[in-house]
């Protein structure tokens, strides 16, 4: 991989999608009403660090590539409706566009560097798991079928 610009483009896109959940997800966090706040705003909370984490790393393998870590922050959405169903589903919106990117990278590392297409794959798999816990979390109590609108 002589050239690695694709790639590092394409971890910036994600570095900056996580530091967008980081804030997305704190500022959420604070916005949460009612009688289940705490058990939310714990999960929001845990949402915000784990998208920390994985800034932190795709900053790192931007830098194991020679690249520098933009400052930048993915697109921030406030739409000043901090209704329960309505965080769940923007949150649900914003990680399928950061698990797209993740299959994104993949799709550019194939067959190039097992590094890093274990490093895809791992997030593409932490991200469909967390869109599905979002998804359970719109449905209605009973419901067994994935969540629709």
């Amino acid at each position: 991989m002589a050239d690695n610009t694709k790639i590092i483009n394409a971890l910036n896109t994600i570095l900056e999608l996580e530091l967008a959940g980081v804030v997305r997800y704190t500022h959420y966090g604070l916005m949460v009403y009612g009688y289940s706040r705490i058990p939310i705003i714990s999960w929001l909370r845990a949402q915000a660090s784990e998208s920390l984490d994985h800034a932190n790393q795709a900053g790192e393998v931007i830098t194991n590539l020679g690249g520098h870590p933009s400052l930048g922050i993915g697109p921030l959405l406030e739409s000043h409706n901090h209704d329960i169903g309505n965080i769940l589903r923007e949150s649900l919106e914003h990680e399928t566009i950061s698990l797209n990117a993740y299959k994104d990278l993949l799709k550019l590392v194939e067959g190039n560097s097992v590094m890093l297409e274990e490093y895809a794959r791992t997030m593409i798999y932490t991200e469909e798991l967390h869109l599905g816990e979002v998804d359970k979390m719109l449905r209605n109590p009973g419901d067994v079928a994935p969540f629709k609108e």
